[in-house]
């Protein structure tokens, strides 16, 4: 069986792999799914993904499944709890954050009936498919992404620079940047 080409940073590592072959770059308007990507988008800043990716399964016990409703609720002895729990990233800064994202979440749910609908118009409700031969050539934000951030910290949200919000735009599948020679390339473009 021929080896697939993958992007360059799926690497060697089973579990990268397998993200990078069935949900990065996926197109995603399940809002469960884009909140929960949201808030390990925030927990991955200044680490590696592959960090994240590990702790997953623990985020989501420690989080009640990205339970929104409940997320917005937890006290500060909930959050202490958190704190000390090492299945996930125990920064307090961004345990903190994802409780008031929780809570902007709500709102935005609340105003516009999905978080899907809501986070999709900054790609006008369709993936943006790039061209890209090189990771190099990939950028680490866009004008959309500029936007995104810009309208979420309006809102209250943290952890939603320009950056992450790229980054969260590539893994939900809002834009396609699998280089083209990776055999997601067509999968995704066709999504």
């Amino acid at each position: 069986m021929a080896q697939r080409i993958r992007c360059d940073w799926a690497g060697n590592d089973e579990l990268y792999q397998r993200y990078h072959d069935e949900e990065w770059g996926v197109p995603s308007y399940d809002d469960q799914h884009l909140f929960e990507m949201l808030i390990l988008e925030g927990a991955q800043a200044g680490l590696n993904w592959i960090t994240i990716l590990r702790k997953r399964e623990g985020y989501r016990r420690a989080f009640d499944n990205f339970d929104a409703e409940k997320m917005a609720r937890y006290t500060p002895k909930k959050i202490g709890k958190l704190l000390l729990n090492p299945e996930i990233v125990r920064n307090r800064l961004k345990v903190h954050a994802a409780v008031i994202n929780a809570q902007c979440y709500l709102d935005v749910l609340q105003e516009h009936g999905t978080f899907a609908g809501y986070i999709w118009q900054f790609v006008d409700g369709k993936p943006r498919v790039n061209k890209w031969k090189t990771m190099k050539q990939v950028p680490a934000t866009t004008a959309q992404s500029d936007a995104m951030s810009k309208a979420l910290k309006k809102r209250g949200f943290k952890f939603a620079g320009s950056t992450i919000c790229y980054a969260y735009m590539q893994a939900v599948g809002m834009v396609n940047d699998h280089l083209t020679g990776c055999f997601c390339y067509r999968k995704c473009k066709s999504s």
